[in-house]
């Protein structure tokens, strides 16, 4: 099984990484197409895959092709390959807001095609990749893409209609989430804590709490009230924050987020 990028970026990159560590493939079963000589080169030293700059070439030697280019440019990569496609390649496009009518009407005939919403901690293999299929794709391919996707964090099958929710309550939220982080550490800087260590407390607090609430499968409301004493210093923080509105901003956030999502 061959396995073809058109696209190399940072999220290319946390795939190859987490298909490697996985061993679901091998590096001389990875190939991947750049921009430039330069990127190429870069590429193929990182992680001894083959790396052109031929689209096409791609396309003819891959079982399965990521499109892990940006929306922008899906269009114009569709028609440079679209005629170079077997039938029995498996396509999983990783670009925001297209979706899969869109997908299939540019190739102009049936294809095999799997879309997702990754996001940014799958470059530390802590993803968490929303999916949904179309009619073409058989049990066993479906099967196949989920551990794919599943080898750098989380995948969720869900319906095409929730992809750009998907798109805003986890592939925009861990900027939402680094300036959280990066305002509770100046809080303690302000209290004369150094930067650095202020950092590490804040991220290790929101790595530690994510990681609370998945593995003992509670309530959020229940794990903040286990915070909160009576009378304590938690719960007069928690209420400045719902004086300055943090949950109805956060909630914005994200529909402002879906939303782009749908008009791109």
């Amino acid at each position: 099984m061959t396995l073809g990028f058109i696209g190399l970026g940072n999220m290319a990159d946390a795939i190859i990484g987490g298909i490697l560590k996985e061993g679901l493939a091998d590096r001389n079963q990875i190939i991947g197409s750049t921009k430039t000589r330069k990127s190429a080169d870069a590429k193929a030293e990182k992680y001894g895959i083959s790396v052109a700059m031929d689209n096409c070439a791609i396309v003819k030697q891959s079982d399965v092709v990521f499109l892990a280019v940006k929306p922008q440019f899906l269009p114009e990569v569709i028609e440079e390959i679209k005629e170079h496609a077997s039938e029995d390649t498996l396509f999983i496009s990783i670009a925001a807001g297209k979706t899969i009518s869109y997908i299939e009407e540019r190739f102009g005939r049936e294809i095999k095609l799997v879309r997702c919403m990754p996001n940014t901690p799958a470059l530390v293999l802590e993803g968490c990749t929303g999916y949904c299929v179309n009619e073409n794709v058989s049990d066993a391919e479906k099967e196949y893409a989920h551990k794919l996707l599943s080898s750098f964090g989380k995948a969720i099958q869900v319906p095409e209609k929730l992809i750009d929710v998907v798109g805003g309550v986890s592939g925009s939220s861990p900027a939402f989430v680094f300036t959280f982080i990066e305002a509770l550490a100046d809080g303690a800087v302000a209290q004369g804590m150094p930067r650095a260590q202020a950092y590490e407390f804040a991220a290790q607090a929101v790595y530690g709490s994510a990681k609370l609430c998945l593995e003992t499968g509670m309530h959020p409301g229940q794990l903040k009230d286990m915070v909160c004493s009576p009378g304590g210093s938690t719960i007069q923080g928690m209420r400045v924050l719902e004086e300055k509105g943090m949950r109805s901003a956060v909630m914005d956030a994200v529909i402002a987020c879906v939303e782009k999502n749908r008009q791109l």
